[in-house]
């Protein structure tokens, strides 16, 4: 197995867009790490840059200490599952398994015993004599996986294999490629715009935006301490909310209607200093002498939790509460928060102010 190492990697495309801005990243061998981030951020162009589907502009990547700019993909010792799967619809599902090792002289002997294998960790064994058109998107997923499994690579690549899956089965599938994963203990990449599916992945987590890693991280790290107003509001479902605030003294911050004390706040602050208050709707709770005041405007149901949409001074603002612990005809909610889960942003750079 082996680690990967990206060193200040750019992607230039022709009329001087730059998709990827000098990205620096190290992949522990063996660690699963996912890049995460809106469409059009640059991730699954970094993706394929260390596939070798795209030509990288500047920078180097290098898989088990080997820089692989100038190595072709197939020379690469890596596979990559896509999210159309990209199967041979004339073949069957052995010989589409198979196809990568005949074309690499593999005995036949160990080619049979290979994709068998696969197919048993898979669940797959029925359907090897199946054609792709008689496989569900879950069943041709699997066949995409386990074509890349026979391979025994170096690193498996995803490129948002899990998109065209209908809900139901994106949370099985995230599942059984987690489980697939840690059992075979080969480094991953994977790309997704899906946070939840991020989260629940991910030993390390890359937050991107435009271009740029935003963070670097345990999913949990991130979540309770974003670096930026950007991960604060893209990663958490729903999403951390976000309030106009100043400063009215240490560990105290003044809101339209009300005022929060805060623990992590970074010293120097002087009174009057603008900033973003984030606060994540499960960490407001109801509080008869609480200093928040939520104006609902409509309530979800979601059969355990409700989340209670409204506002919240002066901004849009989502409370998410247990089903049954505030009416769900309420018009407004007195609240309050814990001071260590109020979380701080300069409003021109966006950068976290908590304490260093």
């Amino acid at each position: 197995m082996a680690g990967v190492a990206l060193d200040k990697v750019r992607k230039i495309y022709s009329g001087g867009v730059e998709a990827v801005k000098g990205v620096s990243l190290n992949v522990a061998d063996g660690s699963f790490c996912v890049l995460v981030g809106p469409s059009g951020c640059g991730k699954s162009t970094l993706l394929r840059m260390v596939a070798g589907l795209e030509t990288i502009t500047q920078g180097e990547v290098s898989i088990g200490g080997r820089v692989v700019n100038a190595i072709e993909p197939s020379d690469r010792d890596i596979a990559m599952v896509f999210q159309n799967y990209a199967l041979y619809p004339h073949m069957s599902v052995y010989d589409n398994m198979a196809y990568g090792l005949r074309n690499r002289r593999t005995p036949k002997p160990e080619i049979d015993a290979r994709v068998r294998e696969a197919a048993r960790i898979l669940a797959i064994e029925p359907f090897l004599k199946r054609k792709p058109r008689e496989l569900s998107g879950g069943q041709r997923q699997r066949v995409a996986m386990g074509r890349a499994i026979v391979r025994k690579p170096q690193v498996f690549l995803f490129d948002e294999p899990l998109s065209n899956l209908d809900a139901k089965l994106r949370v099985q599938m995230r599942v059984e490629i987690k489980r697939l994963q840690r059992s075979l203990g080969v480094t991953s990449i994977y790309v997704t715009h899906d946070q939840v599916e991020a989260m629940t992945l991910s030993d390390q987590l890359v937050v991107m935006n435009a271009g740029e890693i935003e963070q670097v991280g345990l999913p949990s790290e991130i979540y309770r301490r974003p670096a930026t107003r950007f991960v604060a509001t893209f990663i958490g479902s729903p999403p951390m909310n976000i309030l106009p605030g100043r400063v009215e003294g240490p560990g105290r911050i003044s809101l339209a209607g009300g005022t929060i004390a805060v623990e992590d706040m970074r010293e120097g602050l002087p009174p009057g200093t603008a900033v973003d208050v984030g606060l994540r709707p499960e960490d407001v709770r109801p509080a008869p002498d609480g200093s928040l005041k939520l104006t609902v405007d409509f309530v979800e149901e979601l059969g355990a939790t409700q989340l209670f949409h409204g506002q919240m001074s002066g901004a849009e603002f989502v409370l998410q509460s247990q089903t049954g612990t505030i009416p769900a005809d309420a018009r407004e909610i007195t609240a309050a928060v814990d001071p260590a889960q109020v979380h701080l942003f300069d409003p021109e750079t966006s950068k976290r102010l908590g304490r260093e």
